[in-house]
């Protein structure tokens, strides 16, 4: 492999503690699973914590190993094939190249490999991760005649969210049988707020007023919104006041034209927030 054909591995380690407030024991059940090399499928909305999540237990089981494990993050898009996961030879000046995909390198060097939202990736993409979330542990790279064995620090997470599946855009039995399942949802109010706060900057007071706008907001699910707001938002309006944006309009602009585009929906919002910052 050619210099400056792919980014130095180094970048993919986490080397500052990302910040994650453990909501029920799935530290210990993600900690487990990676001991055993079983692959883990993340379930929950969008901005619920679970890429801080993994972040995070990257991190610290890297420390427990006492050596920097890597995270290779893919965000999967209806776009990706099987050569962008893999890898593909191209054309540097008169000669032709191979160069891995983020799936190989992590395989090959013992990262963790998350795949974002699996189930918007092409379905015969998915398929290329069938023979790395069972016993036999390798990756088929068919256009080199190669098949790489996992390193023995590697491991396959997925996550997907179950509020947008359909039809077309569903996880394949034959998929998710093969993973650990663990389900995230938002946190509780108090949990919420002490989250905000941190990550915002502002007063545990206001970070508890927005944590309230997140759950009354939630509970709008019936009345027509497609999701409730995600802590990630709420945190937005947050860091917005803390850069002095009065909290009616942070709240505006992060959460009501954030979530939805529906008229009637929206004012329901709005009066929400009203409500909690008159």
């Amino acid at each position: 492999m050619e210099k400056g054909t792919e980014k130095p591995f180094e970048e993919y380690f986490i080397s500052a503690e990302p910040y994650y407030l453990p909501i029920g024991d799935e530290a210990g059940i993600f900690a487990s699973a990676y001991k055993a090399r079983l692959p883990v499928l993340l379930k929950g909305p969008t901005g619920c914590g679970k890429t801080r999540f993994i972040e995070s237990m990257t991190y610290h089981l890297g420390k427990e190993m006492g050596i920097p494990l890597p995270l290779i993050t893919v965000a999967c898009h209806e776009d990706l094939t099987g050569s962008d996961l893999v890898g593909r030879y191209l054309l540097k000046g008169e000669e032709t190249i191979w160069v891995d995909g983020p799936l190989s390198r992590a395989v090959k060097k013992g990262a963790i490999c998350y795949l974002d939202e699996i189930v918007e990736a092409r379905k015969d993409t998915t398929v290329l991760i069938h023979p790395l979330a069972d016993h036999r542990r390798i990756l088929p790279v068919e256009k080199k005649g190669q098949i790489l064995e996992a390193h023995e620090n590697f491991l396959l997470v997925i996550s997907y969210n179950p509020g947008y599946q359909s039809v077309l855009k569903n996880l394949k039995h034959s998929t998710r049988q093969r993973f650990v399942a663990m389900e995230f949802h938002y946190p509780p109010r108090e949990l919420e707020a002490e989250i905000i706060a941190h990550e915002s900057g502002v007063s545990f007071e206001v970070a508890g007023d927005l944590a309230k706008l997140g759950e009354k907001v939630r509970h709008l699910k019936d009345q027509g919104l497609e999701e409730g707001v995600s802590t990630r938002l709420l945190i937005y309006a947050g860091q917005l006041m803390a850069h002095g944006i009065e909290p009616r309009r942070a709240c505006e602009v992060s959460v009501a034209q954030a979530v939805t585009d529906d008229f009637e929906v929206g004012r329901g919002i709005q009066e929400v927030i009203s409500s909690i910052f008159p």
